[in-house]
C-alpha cells in the first residue's frame, strides 16, 4: 500500500485501541511505565520477568515479523533489571535481555533489530549453567544504535555516541563519537561546537506535537471512505 486508505475516524479509533491495549494488558507487566508512552502494535511486544522500567514519552514500535522483547531472566531477587529512560525510541525487532542490569539513558534510539545483553547465557565450560558470566551494560543519554547492532555484556557507551549498523560492541565506547565494525571501533568524534537536538527537545511540548500529528492525519486521510478502505483491502488496485 502506498497510501493509508482508512477514514480519519477509523485511524483515531485504532489509536485509542492501541492505548487501551497498552494500559490494560501490557502495563501490568512492567515494574513502572511512564506517562505519554506511544506504543504502535503493542500486542507484538513481549515483557518477561522483571523488574522492567520505562520512562515517560518513550515510543515503542513492534510489528508481527519483528516483535519487541524485554526479558529479565535471573534466579536472584536483588537485580536492577532493565531500565529505559525518558523520550527513548525502541524500534521493531529490538531485544533487551538482562540477567543483572541494563540501563538505557534518556533520548536513546534503538533501531530495527538491536540486541542488548548483559550475560553470556551459558558458562563457557559448564554449559548446563543457564546464565553464565554477567556484567552490567550502561548506555548513556542520547545514544543512537543503528540497525542490527549487538551490545555485549560489560559495555558502557557514552552519551551522544552513534553505533553504526551491524556493529558488535564488545568494549566501552566513549561519549560524543561514531563507532562501527565487528568489533566496534571509534571512527571519529562529533563536532563539539554543534548543538545536538534530542528527542526530548522535539517532545518538549507533547500536546503541540500531538496536535501537529493530528492535523497531518486529517490532511492525509481527507476524502477517505469506509467503502474505499474496504475495497483497498479486498481488491487492491495498482498505485493503492
Amino acid at each position: 500500500m502506498r497510501k493509508d486508505h482508512r477514514p480519519y475516524f477509523i485511524k483515531k479509533a485504532y489509536n485509542r485501541f492501541q492505548k487501551f491495549y497498552l494500559k490494560k494488558f501490557l502495563k501490568p507487566e512492567f515494574e513502572s511505565l511512564g506517562h505519554g508512552i506511544h506504543a504502535i502494535k503493542p500486542w507484538h511486544m513481549e515483557v518477561f520477568g522483571g523488574p522492567v522500567r520505562v520512562g515517560s514519552y518513550t515510543t515503542l514500535i513492534a510489528s508481527p515479523d519483528a516483535k519487541v522483547r524485554l526479558c529479565v531472566w535471573s534466579d536472584r531477587k536483588d537485580i536492577h533489571g532493565i531500565e529505559i529512560g525518558e523520550y527513548c525510541l525502541i524500534c521493531p525487532g529490538a531485544r533487551i535481555s538482562a540477567a543483572e542490569k541494563i540501563v538505557i539513558g534518556a533520548n536513546t534510539m534503538l533501531a530495527n533489530g538491536v540486541y542488548i545483553t548483559d550475560a553470556d547465557w551459558h558458562d563457557i565450560y559448564d554449559r548446563s549453567m543457564p546464565i553464565g558470566v554477567t556484567r552490567p551494560v550502561i548506555i548513556g543519554e542520547n545514544v543512537w544504535l543503528g540497525d542490527s547492532v549487538i551490545v555485549c555484556k560489560g559495555v558502557t557507551i557514552g552519551k551522544n555516541s552513534i553505533i553504526g549498523a551491524g556493529s558488535v560492541v564488545v568494549k566501552d565506547i566513549p561519549e560524543n563519537c561514531i563507532a562501527a565494525g565487528n568489533p566496534a571501533q571509534v571512527l571519529r568524534t562529533l563536532d563539539p561546537d554543534r548543538k545536538i537536538v534530542t528527542r526530548g527537545d522535539w517532545l518538549s511540548d507533547p500536546r503541540e506535537v500531538g496536535r501537529q500529528f493530528d492535523l497531518l492525519d486529517r490532511d492525509l486521510l481527507r476524502g477517505n471512505t469506509i467503502f474505499g478502505w474496504i475495497r483497498s483491502l479486498v481488491a487492491p488496485r495498482p498505485r493503492d
